[in-house]
């Protein structure tokens, strides 16, 4: 199993670049930024009382990213996870391609549908149209990627036959894993992406769905997803967990069920903090290597 670390960069973290370098150093295999563009005052926040200040002054994850290619040299580089109803598709696209040109090809593409409906109404999405919109977008940026000349033509993205370079280094392009849980998920994977990447709970209970995804259900999950890309006759959906620590028992486990990497998050913590924390998992993953 590979590991990878993921952090919300913010004006009082540890920066993305010095991260991203001493993972590489430790030997981590990837390393993942998340995102949000703001937060309305009037966000409910599903998971605590008040809304993390992380959430509220995170860094752009394509500047993160920029940051941190430019310092590394093998380690992979994602998201965990860009929102992309939020997104205009063909800047998306022409932003993820410059990154896996300037990267030699390490760029991992994470995707959600996103959780919070003020924050995507700002951008001018309706949140019932979320998924609709995940999925234009992702349909038209594979577009842009594999074609000299793309168009699409949906009801949220619409363009013009076009030309768009830099084509990604990666063919036919980085590997996109879909985040999120809920009674689509898999399907949406498999139609969409080449990968998962739920945030596993392990102190399940129903209000959780369509946020994080119920550990002890792993194996059926993964027997679903099996069949269902059995059957759309496509390559082995990788899966990428998050949201666990790693412990003997998660690994294992995550191994045992088809796992391809543990995510382990930094959070927004200093950089004192931050680094030891990425020491800490250093040594606890030395066994797995």
């Amino acid at each position: 199993m590979d590991f990878g670390v993921s952090m919300f960069p913010t004006p009082t973290s540890a920066g993305p670049a010095e991260i991203a370098i001493e993972a590489e150093k430790l030997g981590f295999e990837s390393f993942f930024v998340s995102e949000h563009s703001h937060i309305p005052v009037d966000t409910q926040f599903p998971l605590a009382d008040v809304v993390p200040m992380g959430y509220r002054s995170m860094f752009d994850p394509f500047v993160s990213m920029a940051a941190a290619v430019t310092v590394t040299e093998k380690i992979k580089l994602g998201t965990a996870i860009l929102i992309a109803p939020q997104h205009n598709a063909i800047n998306f696209a022409k932003a993820i391609s410059t990154l896996d040109q300037i990267s030699n090809g390490r760029i991992v593409v994470g995707i959600g549908a996103g959780w919070n409906p003020p924050e995507m109404e700002n951008h001018g999405v309706k949140f019932a149209d979320r998924f609709k919109a995940t999925r234009e977008t992702i349909e038209a940026m594979v577009e842009l990627w594999t074609n000299d000349e793309a168009e699409y033509h949906g009801d949220v993205v619409n363009f013009s036959k076009s030309w768009q370079w830099p084509k990604p280094v990666q063919t036919p392009h980085p590997p996109i894993f879909i985040a999120g849980s809920g009674p689509n998920i898999l399907k949406r994977v498999v139609a969409l992406g080449q990968g998962w990447m739920p945030i596993f709970q392990v102190n399940w209970d129903d209000s959780m769905v369509g946020l994080q995804t119920n550990y002890h259900a792993l194996a059926r999950d993964v027997a679903e997803l099996k069949q269902r890309t059995d059957e759309a006759s496509k390559p082995k959906t990788m899966i990428t967990a998050m949201g666990l620590p790693p412990t003997p028992e998660y690994v294992d486990y995550l191994a045992e069920n088809g796992v391809e990497r543990m995510m382990l998050g930094l959070g927004h913590e200093s950089r004192d903090e931050a680094f030891d924390q990425l020491n800490t998992y250093a040594d606890m993953i030395k066994q797995y290597r």
